[in-house]
């Protein structure tokens, strides 16, 4: 029978919902500039294309930071618990998101601004790498039996809205600045952080240490290395749920990101047109992962996983077709059929990867998959885009069979994993994936 939802449940959720969409706000709002702004502002001296790839560079890098935060934390939030790993990486955003918005162009510093730049852009990578595991976790754990898909899920919604508030910070630093933006525009959605990060630090001082963690600290079962112990008893898992996580990340950006270049670039599309159909967009992705996370609960997770990913091997010709008619209504829909699967998968493959390690290891093993996975996969996808685009220019077909490269490789980790839990309970399942040892010295 399912638990009760508790007072502590929801506020867990919340929490977890409210402090990623900070983070992710602050993550997304520099991948927007850099498809807008950054080649201009900090690579002046380069042709527009080089100067989009080096923007592009500096934006991935952010990406390969990301797996120093999820050890880092990960350590951390195994150690001494999730609730203080997470205060501590919503601050450290803030702080780098805000430095940002105050650093110096290239016109005023020379090279010290794209260096300045390259820092902060490390800190926001080090930060999110820790932050989504925690999140995930603080809501997953805290969530009643056989509910955790759909709580875990809460912590996912924070990217769709942190797509919409920084979508529409920049739609109205355009509109407020006009011929300005260039000047001094761009930075005003970089210095709005400091009144999210004021309200998530506010809400996640209310929300109690995970139940999970608590109980397995009390049972001694801490582990005092746990990364190494991940990778001794858990680290095939942990290589596969890499792979699996590939769709819901590299899909995002190839859509959120790199498509506003190619859109204002290639297909001469007005820059606030693109960022108005992407607003659209990321209502329905809000709406898409909630749907998907229910859905989920009832057809289970793994087989809406692999539908999903299925899916979204097919969407990115319809999605192009529609994009191509250079028109909002068949941006929006086009960019929707590809979001709608590669989001959908995103709700639900948090709560599934939560189940497949054991609570003292579990942040480290999973922040260092999705980690690693966003950082191969995702990290490089918006180059490859616009390497892509320009060797075969106006031609689309390579784009499309990039993006179904990305979504096989998720599909088949998803068919692995489910193989390797197929025909047993799911704790014998997990426990064959991943054991680690129940000793260990106490936080």
């Amino acid at each position: 029978m399912t638990e009760r939802v508790t007072k502590q449940t929801r506020r867990a959720a919340a929490a977890a919902f409210v402090g990623t969409t900070i983070e992710w706000y602050d993550f997304f709002v520099y991948g927007t500039a850099s498809a807008l702004a950054f080649g201009q502002l900090f690579f002046p001296g380069a042709d527009p294309a080089t100067g989009l790839l080096a923007s592009f560079a500096t934006f991935a890098i952010g990406f390969f930071a990301r797996p120093f935060g999820g050890l880092l934390f990960g350590h951390i939030g195994d150690r001494i618990g999730r609730k203080r790993t997470l205060v501590a990486t919503l601050l450290l955003m803030g702080v780098a998101t805000t430095g940002v918005g105050c650093l110096p162009t290239y016109a005023e510093a020379g090279v010290w601004a794209p260096i300045l730049l390259v820092v902060l852009r490390l800190l926001q990578g080090v930060s999110v790498g820790g932050e989504w595991g925690g999140a995930v976790l603080m809501a997953g754990e805290h969530a009643p039996a056989g509910r955790r898909t759909w709580f875990a899920s809460f912590a996912q919604l924070g990217s769709p809205v942190a797509v919409l508030l920084s979508l529409v910070a920049f739609r109205a630093a355009t509109a407020v600045s006009g011929s300005e933006f260039l000047v001094w525009g761009w930075r005003l959605p970089f210095l709005v952080s400091v009144v999210l990060l004021v309200v998530g630090f506010l809400i996640r001082l209310g929300v109690e240490e995970s139940p999970e963690f608590t109980s397995a600290r009390k049972q001694r079962e801490v582990v005092k290395f746990p990364l190494a112990t991940a990778l001794r008893t858990a680290g095939k898992p942990i290589a596969v749920t890499l792979c699996a996580f590939t769709i819901g990340t590299s899909g995002f950006y190839f859509t959120n990101t790199f498509l506003i270049a190619y859109t204002t670039r290639s297909l001469s599309i007005d820059r606030a047109v693109v960022l108005d159909c992407l607003t659209a967009v990321a209502v329905v992705q809000l709406i898409g992962q909630l749907v998907a996370a229910k859905l989920a609960e009832r057809i289970t997770d793994a087989t809406f996983l692999k539908w999903a990913a299925g899916l979204a091997m097919l969407a990115p010709y319809p999605m192009f077709l529609l994009v191509e008619t250079k028109t909002p209504l068949g941006i929006i829909v086009g960019t929707s059929l590809a979001t709608v699967c590669a989001s959908g998968f995103y709700a639900v493959i948090a709560g599934y990867s939560s189940k497949i390690f054991p609570v003292n290891i579990r942040y480290t093993a999973m922040s260092v998959s999705y980690q690693l996975g966003s950082a191969i996969f995702g990290g490089f996808t918006p180059m490859i885009g616009v390497f892509l685009s320009e060797r075969f220019h106006n031609q689309w077909i390579p784009l499309a069979v990039f993006y179904t490269c990305l979504a096989a490789v998720s599909f088949g980790a998803v068919v692995i994993l489910d193989w390797s839990r197929r025909g047993r309970p799911q704790s014998e399942a997990e426990a064959s994936l991943a054991v680690a040892p129940q000793t260990g010295a106490g936080a």
